[in-house]
């Protein structure tokens, strides 16, 4: 998904949403770091890949960024409908913003954060899935390493 959002704008934010109600595996911090350790193996993003949090809507991130395109990942139907009314409400609120749907791979389609903690909390192996870094970040979370 930052691949081809990089193919589309010259600099990405990755906006991390904080929800209040819910407690996740990484914090916001822990999740940046790994997004950043990421990004830095990559020579050829090199400064374009900034990192930012929110606890309010993602089109109020999206303004106080600057934005002129918000990038939503689309894996099947469900995901689509849901988008669509987001983008459409997220018009209403920041028409400059434009949303752009990119489709999931047919290799990470199936991908989901619950599926991947499901499977690490269980004992399997989440390698085929996540960055190898992230990988050794769950089993350590986990304390399987």
């Amino acid at each position: 998904m930052l691949e081809a959002s990089l193919l589309m704008a010259g600099s990405v934010v990755v906006a991390i949403g904080v929800h209040p109600g819910k407690t996740p595996l990484f914090t916001a911090e822990e999740r940046s770091a790994l997004l950043l350790r990421i990004v830095e193996a990559r020579r050829d993003w090199a400064g374009r890949v900034r990192v930012t949090f929110f606890d309010d809507l993602v089109v109020s991130e999206g303004k106080r960024q600057g934005a002129t395109l918000l990038i939503r990942g689309i894996r099947d139907g469900t995901d689509l409908d849901y988008e669509m009314q987001m983008a459409g409400m997220n018009a209403e609120i920041a028409p400059q913003i434009q949303t752009v749907f990119v489709p999931a791979t047919p290799a990470t389609r199936p991908i989901t954060a619950t599926l991947v903690r499901q499977i690490a909390k269980m004992g399997g192996d989440v390698a085929p899935f996540v960055p190898d870094l992230v990988a050794h970040a769950l089993e350590t979370k986990l304390g399987r390493r």
